[in-house]
């Protein structure tokens, strides 16, 4: 397939440098000139220009033995080859960008415990400072964080630690816990702890948005001596915690919920070492991507240091 005819069998580098000298005999008319400048012989220039004539069909500019006059056909192509030129100039310079990692794009999977308050100032500062990279976010559980970065799907990936494959990297960034969030009315007995609340029924994140913490929070209400009776889900913490506030239940949540300041809420801390876990960015070894990822990493880790 053709993309660009004007190319057929000419090489990239030689329609750049023809249509440079170009651009400067047609500002010069004159060859002398315009070949000192390129730093060129006057016959390598008519060279260039030649074959760029032969490729056209037709003459760029008219000579004489006074003077060099630019044709209709010179005078078309000169907007369009200071164009492509600012174009290409441009195209290396995005290329470039990449390499370094502050271009392209940046796939992120993140779990309900980073998106509260961690992710979106990470998000703020990141953009602000790299213009040109572009973050795609999805809402993942570990799990399918760790299968996403090993087929290719995300780049990186705010997951729970530790990682057990080999094949995936990973930085710690801070420690969550479980928080139980009660309606201002009901009574926790801070002396019993979460075993003063199995009477009570329970709101809870689905398993179907994150098996990692759901299951969590099941093991802790069963190592606290029960099973909890669980009478309504929401697969978002703002959700869950205005469904406490309304009476229907209490929940379980990250520490990071205190910070949404959900009026007619009780936050009761968990005396459990089981209730905290480390969170942290986890990405494939093997990825090309590692510049922009450590930019990424660099940036997140800033956010944490100052939250």
């Amino acid at each position: 397939m053709k993309v660009f005819p004007f190319c057929d069998n000419f090489s990239l580098m030689f329609i750049a440098d023809a249509l440079r000298s170009f651009l400067v005999l047609a500002e010069e008319l004159n060859f002398r000139k315009a070949s000192e400048r390129l730093s060129i012989s006057q016959p390598a220039l008519s060279k260039q220009i030649r074959r760029l004539e032969e490729r056209i069909g037709g003459e760029l500019f008219a000579r004489t033995r006074r003077k060099v006059l630019l044709t209709e056909a010179g005078r078309v192509l000169s907007p369009l080859a200071q164009n492509l030129l600012r174009d290409s100039e441009v195209a290396l310079h995005v290329a470039k960008q990449a390499v370094e990692g502050r271009a392209g794009e940046l796939r992120i999977g993140y779990g309900i415990a980073s998106v509260s308050g961690i992710l979106p100032r990470t998000i703020l500062r990141f953009r602000r400072h790299h213009k040109l990279v572009d973050l795609k976010m999805k809402d993942m559980s570990t799990p399918s964080q760790i299968t996403a970065l090993l087929d290719g799907t995300i780049d990186v990936g705010l997951v729970r630690l530790p990682i057990s494959r080999s094949e995936i990297a990973s930085r710690p960034l801070f420690r969550e816990r479980l928080v139980v969030a009660t309606p201002r009315s009901t009574i926790y007995k801070a002396a019993e702890g979460l075993a003063s609340l199995r009477d009570q029924p329970f709101i809870f994140l689905p398993r179907s948005a994150s098996t990692t913490f759901h299951d969590h929070v099941l093991a802790i209400c069963r190592h606290a001596g029960f099973t909890p009776r669980v009478v309504q889900e929401a697969s978002e913490t703002f959700t869950i915690l205005n469904l406490v506030r309304a009476g229907i239940g209490v929940s379980l949540v990250p520490s990071i919920a205190i910070r949404m300041h959900v009026p007619g809420i009780r936050f009761h801390e968990l005396r459990m070492p089981d209730a905290e876990w480390r969170i942290g960015l986890a990405w494939n070894r093997s990825s090309e991507k590692r510049q922009l990822i450590e930019r990424f990493c660099a940036t997140i880790s800033a956010v944490v240091d100052n939250r």
